[in-house]
Formats: structure tokens, C-alpha cells, sequence
């Protein structure tokens, strides 16, 4: 550590006398939670464990949540300047400039930056309520959700709208079950379904909107590639346009090159699964391929059937959340088969949603929260099955040994 890294860590560490945290009966130690979350957020605590066997690892939580905030990164950027894109090609005042590509970039980091500070200013106020009342830490979980809310929802979404669904996902997502490492559902997608299911006209999905002005919530109703197959009608944007991400969709969702991005850094640095992502991404092909399989049959159907199976990849938010959200450690099977099974299952039923429910074509969000639900029972069932395996290789052993 350098010296002057080691005198703002004294600086820092002196505030712990005013606050008097440690003091059980301190003046200040209703504080304690807080006092600890900022301390931390900037210094490694030096509490390390002293008994019993345990895997010490530099890779901690926070670090952890960290390098998924800058796989985020990419996405990020590249959906501000969609933003700001979609914005000035829908228009009749289209700019033509030099400084076209910053222009876009500036309008849309105009829109974003509300809804990220709203998201975190929300979500961070109640783990910080919450730990305080519990006495316990502040975990850094909400690092990552508060960044994938807001990329995940339309750009025109109310501000007041966007910080119901963010402490409805953190308290009754999350915090009801006792916080960070114990929910079930993942708390972004919490969030994106109690939008859904609470404003449906403008959750729909068959249509995603386009801000018009800067402040305002007026938008141009902007059709998806989803939203046009649903109305029978060929995807106006070619395959290398949803593979760059120039299309109308979820803020941070359109580009696959930018997910994919994320997913390279993810891998690397072993965050995340790459069974899970590799799993989705079969399933969905797969479950692609067999209803093109089954596309003479149903020809007055949904036009869904004749899609190529690849064009699942591009459209709508499938890779973003084989990325992102299939992979969340917490509420993912742990086991490696069961990593396998429910990836598979995710992917398939995302794709069976958007061919057989036209009302609704995006199904990536319902299809994770089912498996999310049902993860720990692919879990369990996967460890019942070794466990009697090994049993009858043990009892086959017995009779060897006793013969």
C-alpha cells in the first residue's frame, strides 16, 4: 500500500472515534452499519477468520460485484447512445452534424443518469434501513442491481414508477428473506415484473418507446423486431442491425456485440457460468429448431415458426439475460449438472413464450423467474441422484470385499 493510500486509510479509520460504532453503547453506534458499508466500500476489512478450514480467496464480494458493474459497462454506454440514436432518426428534425455520434451519446446519458441515481438512491436507502435495524452489514449486492434496473426498463419509464419497482424488488425480492445470498428470485428482474404486471400498457412488450423530448415522458411508440413479427410482419431491421444493436428495445438491451463484451470478462475472471450461458444458448436454439420443424404444419399461426433459430440471439433482451441474469449466482442452480439443466430449460421456454404467447414476445423475464423457482428442487434432486449412485457402488463394493 503507498503512503499516501496509507494516511487516507487513518483519515478514514479516525472516523470511527467520533462515531464511537464499536462502542456498543456509543452515542453513535445505531450507526454502526453505515459506518462499516462506507468503510469498507473504499478498504478491504482486516478481519480474516482464525479457525476451522476455509477457502481464503482475494475474490470477495464486493469485488465480485464490481467486475460485473464494468462487464455492465459496455452495454451501458452503447444504450445511452442508442437512446439518443432512436431519438434523432425519429424525429422529423433528424441532426446531421459532424458531432452526430456525441450528440446521441449526450442525450441519452441525459435520460439515463435520473433513472440510475433514482434506482440507487431507492435501493441503497433501504439496505441501509434494513441493516441498521438489523445490526447487521451492508452487503454490496445492490452494486449490481442498481445498475441492471434501469438498463432493463424502457427509457421513458417514470421516475416515480421506476422507484416503486426498485423497493418493491429489494424488500419483497430480497430483503423480506433476509437480504443479500438468501433470495430466490433475481431482484432486477423483481423489479422489471412488478412493472410489468402493475403498468402493463407500458411494460406490454410488443412495443418499446422512443423519448421525444428530454424531460418529458411523451415518446413515439416504436415497434421491435418482436413486435412486428407479432403483427405478422417481416423485421424491418436486417440481422447485422440487431447484432450491432441500432434497434428500438430496452435501454441496454439491443446490442448483442456489447453483451457479448461483458460475457468475455465474466468468463475470465470466472464471475460467471459459462455452463449456464452456454446452456441458454442451446436450449433457445434448440426449442428455435423444432418449431421451424414444425412450421409447415402451422403455417396460419404465429409467423414465430418460420424465424430462422439464430434471429432468437438478436432480438429482444435473450442474450442480456443468458448473460447477466441466468447467471446470477444466488438464484442459479449451484450443482454443475443442474447449471446445465436449468440453462437448457430457460432458453427453451424464452423461446416457447415468444412463439406461442403473441400477446406477449419477450419471454426471457418470466422464463428465468420460473427457474429461478425451480432451481433448488434441480439441485436437490441432482445431489439425491449421486448420492444413491455412490451408494450402490458402495454396496456393490461390500460384496466384493466380503466375497
Amino acid at each position: 500500500m503507498s503512503e499516501k493510500l496509507k494516511v487516507k486509510s487513518e483519515k478514514f479509520k479516525g472516523l470511527s472515534k467520533w462515531f464511537e460504532t464499536h462502542q456498543p453503547k456509543g452515542k453513535w453506534s445505531w450507526l454502526g452499519s453505515t459506518y462499516e458499508a462506507f468503510h469498507t466500500f473504499a478498504f478491504t476489512p482486516n478481519r480474516v477468520t482464525s479457525k476451522g478450514s476455509h477457502i481464503r480467496d482475494a475474490v470477495d464480494l464486493k469485488r465480485a460485484m464490481i467486475t460485473v458493474v464494468i462487464a455492465l459497462i459496455p452495454a451501458m454506454l452503447f444504450g445511452m447512445w442508442n437512446i439518443g440514436y432512436q431519438h434523432y432518426i425519429s424525429v422529423p428534425e433528424t441532426l446531421h452534424s459532424s458531432l452526430f455520434t456525441l450528440h446521441c451519446f449526450w442525450f441519452g446519458f441525459l435520460r439515463m443518469l435520473p433513472m440510475l441515481a433514482v434506482s440507487y438512491i431507492v435501493g441503497l436507502g433501504i439496505e441501509f434501513t434494513f441493516a441498521q435495524i438489523r445490526h447487521h452489514e451492508v452487503n454490496e449486492g445492490f452494486l449490481v442491481t442498481g445498475f441492471l434496473i434501469p438498463m432493463i426498463v424502457p427509457v421513458t419509464t417514470p421516475l416515480w414508477q421506476l422507484a416503486l419497482a426498485t423497493a418493491f424488488a429489494v424488500i419483497i425480492g430480497k430483503e423480506v428473506f433476509g437480504g443479500t445470498g438468501m433470495n430466490f428470485l433475481n431482484p432486477a428482474l423483481v423489479a422489471r415484473a412488478f412493472l410489468f404486471f402493475s403498468y402493463p400498457t407500458r411494460m406490454s412488450g410488443d412495443q418499446v418507446w422512443i423519448a421525444a423530448d428530454l424531460w418529458g415522458t411523451d415518446a413515439i411508440a416504436g415497434a421491435t423486431p418482436l413486435a412486428e413479427l407479432a403483427a405478422g410482419i417481416h423485421p424491418s431491421a436486417s440481422a447485422l442491425d440487431m447484432l450491432i444493436g441500432t434497434i428500438p428495445g430496452s435501454t441496454c438491451e439491443t446490442s448483442v456485440i456489447a453483451i457479448l463484451l461483458g460475457a468475455i470478462l465474466l468468463l475470465f475472471t470466472g464471475i460467471a457460468s459459462w455452463r449456464i450461458m452456454l446452456s441458454v444458448i442451446l436450449g433457445g436454439g434448440l426449442m428455435g429448431l423444432l418449431f421451424n420443424h414444425l412450421s409447415p404444419l402451422t403455417s396460419n399461426l404465429s409467423p414465430y415458426f418460420q424465424l430462422p433459430f439464430y434471429y432468437h440471439y438478436l432480438m429482444g433482451g435473450f442474450m442480456f439475460g443468458a448473460v447477466f441474469m441466468a447467471t446470477d449466482p444466488v438464484t442459479a442452480a449451484q450443482t454443475n449438472i443442474g447449471k446445465w439443466i436449468y440453462g437448457f430449460l430457460i432458453g427453451a421456454f424464452a423461446v416457447m413464450l415468444r412463439v406461442l404467447n403473441s400477446a406477449y414476445p419477450e419471454g426471457m423475464m418470466l422464463s428465468i423467474l420460473l427457474m429461478n423457482c425451480f432451481a433448488p428442487l434441480i439441485d436437490h434432486c441432482v445431489i439425491a441422484r449421486n448420492i444413491k449412485r455412490r451408494q450402490k457402488r458402495a454396496r456393490i463394493q461390500s460384496k466384493v470385499t466380503a466375497q
